[in-house]
């Protein structure tokens, strides 16, 4: 594993959005993976106290036939503001503290949020994934920008996600008749493999068994 980087936190806006667009070129777009994926991990964020508390949970499964193994919680005060697309600047410490309670570190993780589907192409997934130098993927409920054609009705039918004509995630039906998930790849992860990741981590839901189970521990 190289050596990743590190920044500070204590950051504005102003200069969060000029960290994501000097640390976007330091994303990997293309696989580069573990000969075998064994453990895959969700990871995601709720509050506390009127906000005032980080909640970040980690849940560890098998891979593939995705069993639990690990869940770790961690909490932390909330210093950075809600600023859309920078999120990962408010979620991320409480992240990081709670990754570094768990007794070894996950092959994949699958972050509630985007990746590369991003205005400047780092969102919480890249930032998580450039910061630990660990492939991540962005499984989200939302989009947050881009333009895309209605998905097919199947489970496994996608559409790109363009911004100014770049594919930029997926827009990926994960069950048939309900709303579709926008996947991007975060960081040594191409987005076909992405897709393929995600899919392998579905079980009858419309979500990921990674992002389940780390959003029970997360909501409390």
């Amino acid at each position: 594993m190289k050596r990743a980087p590190r920044h500070p936190w204590n950051l504005t806006p102003a200069q969060a959005i000029d960290l994501q667009r000097r640390w976007a070129a330091r994303v990997e777009a293309a696989d580069r993976l573990p000969a075998r994926i064994a453990t895959v991990a969700g990871v995601d964020v709720g509050y506390e106290d009127a906000q005032r508390t980080t909640r970040a949970a980690v849940a560890v499964l098998s891979f593939p036939d995705l069993a639990p193994l690990e869940q770790v919680i961690a909490r932390r005060p909330t210093t950075f503001p809600y600023v859309p697309g920078l999120l990962s600047f408010r979620e991320l410490p409480a992240v990081l503290d709670a990754l570094s309670q768990l007794s070894a570190m996950p092959d994949i993780i699958l972050c509630d949020g985007q990746g590369r589907a991003h205005p400047r192409r780092f969102g919480i997934a890249c930032h998580l994934g450039v910061l630990l130098d660990l492939p991540t993927i962005g499984v989200a409920k939302t989009r947050l920008v881009g333009r895309h054609l209605e998905p097919g009705p199947e489970r496994g039918d996608w559409t790109p996600l363009l911004d100014h004509g770049e594919e930029i995630g997926a827009v990926l039906r994960t069950r048939p008749g309900v709303k579709p998930l926008y996947i991007s790849g975060g960081h040594r992860v191409c987005l076909r493999t992405a897709i393929e990741l995600t899919l392998a981590c579905l079980t009858r839901y419309r979500l990921p068994e990674t992002t389940r189970a780390a959003h029970r521990l997360a909501s409390g």
